[in-house]
């Protein structure tokens, strides 16, 4: 046997779109809009959550960087425990109120979301 054999990680590649494979360049950037600009939707919900009550709050187009200082901002004031989940905030409980009143005076546009 001859030690020339190729080996399955030796690709032909017969069409390849981008070059080599680099998925930093497909990825979109993500925008990030000064709080004015975003429309934030605050509502208490259970589903999901074994009858627990969460209130999450949705529509940032910000970093990862500033949702986690957004959120620890929030459950210092709320007192509560809470986490980032993609785009969206959860706070534990039901603080509507106090999160509207809190991302207002940061300059973000809310609205209250469900009943």
């Amino acid at each position: 046997m001859s030690a020339s054999k190729s080996n399955s990680s030796d690709k032909k590649f017969v069409y390849q779109e981008f070059g080599n494979d680099n998925s930093a360049a497909t990825e979109r950037p993500i925008q990030e809009l000064p709080p004015q600009q975003q429309n934030l939707r605050i509502q208490a919900t259970r589903t999901g959550r074994k009858g627990k009550t969460v209130t999450v709050i949705t529509g940032f187009q910000c970093k990862p960087e500033t949702l986690a200082d957004l959120v620890k901002q929030l459950k210092t004031q709320c007192g509560t425990g809470g986490t980032v989940k993609e785009d969206t905030i959860e706070i534990q409980g039901e603080h509507k109120q106090k999160i509207l009143e809190i991302v207002t005076k940061l300059g973000y546009k809310a609205k209250l979301s469900g009943g």
